[in-house]
């Protein structure tokens, strides 16, 4: 998340580094609205894993970023990158970069690369979100306004449709996704993610990931109690130089969990985001929020009818001020329904002491 080199546009600004992510997931398919051709003919082509490292390398110099750790196991490969995190599965692509970075910028080489090496068809959806930037003016076009960057989106996606959830005025949440009703004929996958960004963090746990108070990135997961968040959860951590950590997790069963940490006290971030298939993520969250101990989090969750999360939108959007414990106030909670999920964003802070 917080990369070792601290990136600003202007040479003479103080210090600053960009926490806050933008994070790209798009889905592919090999069978188009309409036809009747088995969606799992041919099936080792068919694969976004087919494409080359150093492809993958290539298309994340776009983004002004580099892989620094990898691991795998047999249902997705997952990037450390010096920026955020990459995973790379059967027919999803997970891009989340932070600081400077310009994913959208790599769309046109990435479709080109997708046809070219996986037989993917076409695109079924697409989920572009970001919460507001503390700073910006130091981003680099098309990402220095959400209205720039839904522009550009346009122009690859006929039947995408941008949304703001939130203030305006203080916190929000962008989100750009496709209006697409997946065709009925198809069986769809379960699926769901949680997202918990904070900022306003605790000192002292921020100071954990920082080279002062451990010496390794294994040292600050266990320090942190970052291992016990998800259990039995393949771990690969990085602890940046002088400061920041990123870390992606993987289970047995395709789940991923990342977690990226920007601890500067100025402008200290964390985010935290998983996929587990939960039917309440309210005790996930809370060991979050006390592993972190923040003044502020987002907490957005995505699901659709098939995933056991189904309920938790809903479950997210009526609950009440005390449901994660300590003292906290809800700002405010939007839920939304779209064709083929259901979302909840809600925006708490800690009681002033």
């Amino acid at each position: 998340m917080a990369a070792a080199i601290k990136e600003t546009n202007d040479p003479q600004s103080v210090h600053f580094f960009e926490g806050v992510e933008k994070l790209l997931e798009i889905w592919f398919t090999s069978r188009p609205c309409g036809t009747t051709e088995d969606p799992d003919t041919d099936k080792e082509k068919h694969d976004l894993r087919n494409i080359p490292r150093q492809k993958w390398e290539s298309l994340l110099k776009i983004v002004r970023c580099e892989i620094i750790s990898f691991c795998r196991n047999d249902q997705m490969d997952a990037y450390v990158l010096s920026e955020s995190s990459m995973f790379v599965s059967k027919r999803r692509l997970i891009l989340k970069t932070c600081g400077t970075t310009t994913p959208l910028q790599c769309l046109e080489p990435l479709l080109q690369l997708v046809e070219q090496y996986t037989g993917f068809e076409e695109v079924e959806d697409v989920f572009y979100s970001r919460k507001n930037y503390k700073k910006p003016e130091l981003q680099i076009s098309p990402h220095q306004a959400f209205e720039e960057e839904v522009a550009l989106l346009d122009t690859f996606f006929d039947d995408g449709e941008a949304y703001c959830l939130g203030s305006v005025d203080s916190d929000c949440w962008y989100l750009y996704t496709l209006n697409r009703q997946k065709c009925s004929d198809i069986k769809r996958e379960p699926d769901q993610t949680l997202e918990i960004l904070m900022t306003n963090l605790d000192p002292e746990v921020m100071a954990i990931f920082t080279r002062d108070l451990s010496s390794s990135a294994a040292e600050a997961t266990v320090k942190s109690g970052i291992e016990k968040l998800i259990p039995n959860m393949i771990i690969d951590d990085f602890l940046f130089e002088p400061c920041g950590y990123s870390m992606n997790g993987l289970s047995k069963s395709g789940c991923y969990m990342t977690i990226h940490i920007t601890p500067e006290p100025d402008f200290s971030y964390v985010s935290f985001e998983s996929n587990i298939p939960q039917a309440s993520y309210t005790e996930v969250i809370r060991r979050v929020l006390d592993t972190f101990k923040p003044g502020k989090f987002v907490v957005t969750v995505f699901a659709n009818k098939e995933s056991v999360a189904t309920e938790m939108p809903r479950e997210l959007d009526q609950a009440d001020n005390f449901t994660f414990g300590g003292d906290w106030l809800r700002h405010d909670v939007q839920y939304c329904r779209f064709k083929n999920y259901d979302l909840t964003c809600a925006f708490y802070s800690k009681f002033p002491s």
